[in-house]
């Protein structure tokens, strides 16, 4: 068996920390999820600055913001020139480190098919992209099945996309990623270390658990949805019910009830409660091949679910339901049952992947190791800074800045207000905060921007050293490989 640490990333898509029984959640267990907060650190303000899954994803990639990375939409992505630009994403590096770099399920990456440093890909990608030819169509047509639409599914408009899968669980999604994960774990040769990322195409919609796992929840169980207040983003609302009526979703959420919106948290949790079956059997595989306590274990998710909070589907937003995610490590040396409060981002995820791994920490980075790990002497965070190509957003643990390119600004003080219901962005008393607030964030993005572009750089000091510079047609060497700092 190899002395270097295993590791392991598990990433459900869309899944927020408060339907997680460690997180508080009485309506449903999770006991293979809570073990790894039970073995390790739970952070109870982990955030994700750019709700979105692709945004996040190559932030989580990178350790660089989405400014920094240009991936502000799910329509963008990573320039396929990163490496020319001295930007390595953490599987490259641990990969160039000696390891064995694997990525199982849905990466979200353009095209879906690409490396971006790890070795080993099995494929399921987003519920909604049928006809990608991945791995989980192979294994779905060689059993007889197909990828299917959640229209398909008798109730699925009536119900918000709520539903019960066709496809029998034994070749879901999530089983079908979770069975690959237990696979490597079990065939990859201990000689040396691995590290695996596993992405669960679930908790996302359609909300399409197996009808033996909605079976356990109960409607009335769910907590109640978080009231809409008029006046605060009756446009990000058009805009959120516009985008769910594409294709993609073909969801109509004009009118969206009380019952609906429960009906739909039943659903999520059922998926979640599936994922969490799957994490048990990935925990169990390691057990059994004597690498489980060999290996650091780090769990999240790339952004949350509004689930009817403030009126809402999906994410794409700044408010709690959106970008709170659940985040635990857990690993040799690393403190049991810790509960840590610090702010921390999923995009220091990355710097601690790279330095758990024996890595050095590029200067490009936009992250930071985790803090309460003992990996890295850093300082915590003081702020969470979060970019969309819909907006922005400054939280500094107390007070919450969110501006929408629609115009609509909102300011919320979280120790007094967490259900984000008092917007005080226009009362006196909190112009010296919102001051604070809006410089903070105007520089970081003035910062992130000059940052984006430094391949564009020219380094005036030494263009006279340069033979053929004041010649006609002289061009710079581009692009310009990141020096770090």
């Amino acid at each position: 068996m190899s002395d270097r640490l295993n590791l392991l990333f598990i990433m459900p898509d869309q899944l927020r920390a408060d339907f997680l029984s460690c997180y508080g959640a009485d309506f449903i267990e999770t006991p293979h999820i809570d073990g790894l907060a039970a073995r390790g650190v739970r952070y109870e303000r982990a955030y994700s600055p750019s709700p979105i899954c692709v945004p996040a994803r190559a932030m989580l990639l990178t350790g660089r913001n989405a400014i920094q990375t240009g991936v502000l939409t799910n329509e963008h992505y990573l320039r396929p020139d990163l490496d020319d630009c001295g930007i390595r994403t953490w599987p490259e590096q641990l990969s160039e480190a000696g390891y064995a770099t694997a990525a199982i399920g849905k990466m979200h990456f353009y095209p879906w098919d690409i490396g971006l440093g790890f070795q080993l890909r099995v494929a399921c990608e987003d519920k909604r992209w049928l006809v990608i030819e991945d791995d989980y169509q192979k294994h779905l047509k060689e059993n007889d099945y197909r990828k299917l639409h959640g229209n398909e599914h008798e109730g699925y408009h009536e119900n918000k996309g709520a539903i019960c899968h066709k496809i029998p669980w034994a070749h879901s999604w999530d089983h079908f990623v979770g069975d690959a994960a237990c696979k490597h774990i079990r065939n990859h040769p201990q000689d040396r270390p691995f590290a695996m990322m596993v992405g669960f195409p679930g908790p996302h919609c359609p909300y399409d658990p197996n009808a033996e796992y909605l079976e356990a929840f109960d409607e009335a169980d769910m907590p109640d949805p978080i009231p809409e207040v008029p006046g605060n983003t009756n446009r990000l609302r058009e805009q959120n019910v516009d985008g769910n009526r594409r294709p993609w979703n073909g969801v109509d959420y004009s009118e969206f009830t009380d019952a609906q919106k429960r009906k739909i948290r039943a659903h999520y949790a059922a998926l979640v409660k599936q994922i969490d079956d799957e994490v048990g059997a990935i925990l169990a595989s390691l057990e059994e091949t004597g690498q489980l306590d060999n290996t650091l274990i780090i769990f999240s998710s790339d952004h949350g679910d509004h689930l009817g909070d403030h009126n809402l589907i999906g994410k794409a937003t700044y408010y709690e339901a959106s970008i709170k995610v659940p985040l635990i490590v857990c690993g040799p040396g690393i403190e049991q049952d810790k509960v840590s409060h610090h702010l921390v981002s999923i995009g220091d995820i990355t710097a601690t992947l790279l330095k758990a791994g024996g890595c050095p920490l590029p200067g490009y980075l936009d992250a930071r190791p985790l803090p309460d790990l003992g990996v890295a002497d850093v300082p915590p965070r003081d702020r969470i800074i979060g970019f969309l190509s819909s907006g922005c957003m400054h939280f500094d643990g107390t007070w919450k800045l969110v501006k929408y390119t629609t115009g609509e600004m909102l300011l919320f003080n979280l120790q007094e207000d967490p259900t984000e219901q008092y917007n005080r962005i226009n009362d006196p008393d909190c112009q010296a905060v919102y001051r604070r607030l809006d410089t903070v964030l105007t520089q970081e993005m003035l910062r992130s921007i000059t940052d984006s572009h430094h391949e564009k750089r020219v380094a005036y000091t030494a263009l006279y050293d340069e033979e053929e510079f004041g010649q006609k047609g002289w061009q710079r060497v581009y692009p310009q490989p990141f020096q770090s700092q």
